[in-house]
């Protein structure tokens, strides 16, 4: 048995702390919030974010950041992705050298562009990192329905240790050492499910969310190649698996989000209803900025980014994608080399 903490106790964060004790590990769950550790403990339950599921007594909740990381081997952060930083210097003076950073948050940092494994770096630049993704809502891991994870770092040896703590006969883990491509895949993914939200709001059917993921992938693999990712990634979980997933869920905060941008509400009626963080959002301001930077052709990222930062109609915007320039399916491939 070893003992293992995760760092935050929303919905992803709980789920993973309760597969990781169903592995027979000693769990620590942390959050700020004392009302919420006291209704963990106090009830066993989460209200907010798993009202359904009863936690087992021996997970342990505390908002004591020392008592949560010592000893332990392998520290989940499942903050959202804005909160990563702030987290990280937070538990820096706790932290050893051998322990496994595991960021499970899907986003760019606002401002500098930056991967999350580059802000924990900066931040811990001792410690092995490895990123945890994949097609995964929190309501189906809490009950343990089948669900495939990818865990990637350059050190497949870390990847392979985050593999056999996660494993089990209901999670089923991969290894990839390509980071940038399943960092990306699950921060892009989020801006195309947002559009497939809004193409629901509007009313619209399956052939558009279709064509809207197709693109999509399309759209995330040519970034991802220019950041430096392998393009077989986004064929796999971290790609088009999260992306299905994400396009297509009731559990999808992102695409309820889109919906009600879709149906006419504004950004910020938008988020009160929704009141999670809604990665996506964020994810369309700052891939906006890098794809500009890169010179990358991202049409539908620039369609979302239309709506929810310059005040543009979401039936205009599907116009404006419609009656682009026409091109040949296979530009990418035909130009020398897919997606670039």
């Amino acid at each position: 048995m070893k003992k293992m903490c995760v760092i935050g106790a929303g919905s992803w964060g709980s789920a993973l702390a309760l597969s990781l004790h169903k592995n027979n590990h000693k769990v620590f769950m942390w959050t700020r919030d004392n009302e919420q550790v006291k209704e963990i403990n106090d009830t066993r339950k989460n209200s907010k974010f798993l009202p359904e599921i009863i936690f087992p007594e021996d997970l342990i909740v505390s908002n004591d950041l020392e008592e949560v990381i010592k000893d332990s081997r392998i520290i989940v952060i499942a903050v959202p992705s804005q909160a990563v930083r702030s987290v990280c210097k937070q538990i820096k003076p706790f932290v050893s050298s051998n322990q496994i950073l595991v960021d499970v948050a899907k986003g760019l940092e606002k401002g500098t562009g930056l991967r999350l494994s580059d802000v924990v770096k900066e931040e811990l630049p001792n410690n092995p990192y490895v990123a945890l993704s994949g097609p995964s809502h929190a309501e189906e891991v809490s009950k343990f329905m089948p669900t495939t994870l990818v865990a990637a770092c350059e050190k497949i040896e870390y990847a392979q240790e985050v593999q056999d703590a996660f494993m089990s006969p209901s999670l089923r883990v991969y290894t990839n050492p390509d980071i940038i491509g399943v960092e990306l895949g699950g921060a892009l993914k989020n801006i195309i499910a947002f559009g497939a939200g809004m193409c629901d709001g509007l009313g619209y059917g399956d052939n558009t969310k279709a064509a809207l993921m197709t693109r999509g992938i399309a759209e995330i693999g040519r970034l991802g190649v220019a950041m430096g990712a392998n393009v077989n990634t986004f064929t796999g979980l971290a790609g088009i698996g999260d992306l299905i997933v994400t396009c297509t869920s009731i559990h999808s905060r992102n695409r309820r989000a889109g919906i009600l941008m879709g149906q006419g509400k504004t950004l910020q009626e938008t988020l009160d209803e929704v009141q999670m963080v809604v990665e996506g959002i964020t994810a369309t301001e700052v891939a906006y900025k890098v794809s500009r930077d890169l010179n990358i052709d991202m049409p539908i990222t620039e369609a979302i980014y239309s709506v929810l930062y310059q005040g543009a109609n979401p039936n205009e915007a599907v116009l404006e994608l419609m009656t682009r320039t026409k091109k040949h399916e296979m530009e990418e491939v035909v130009n020398n080399g897919l997606f670039k």
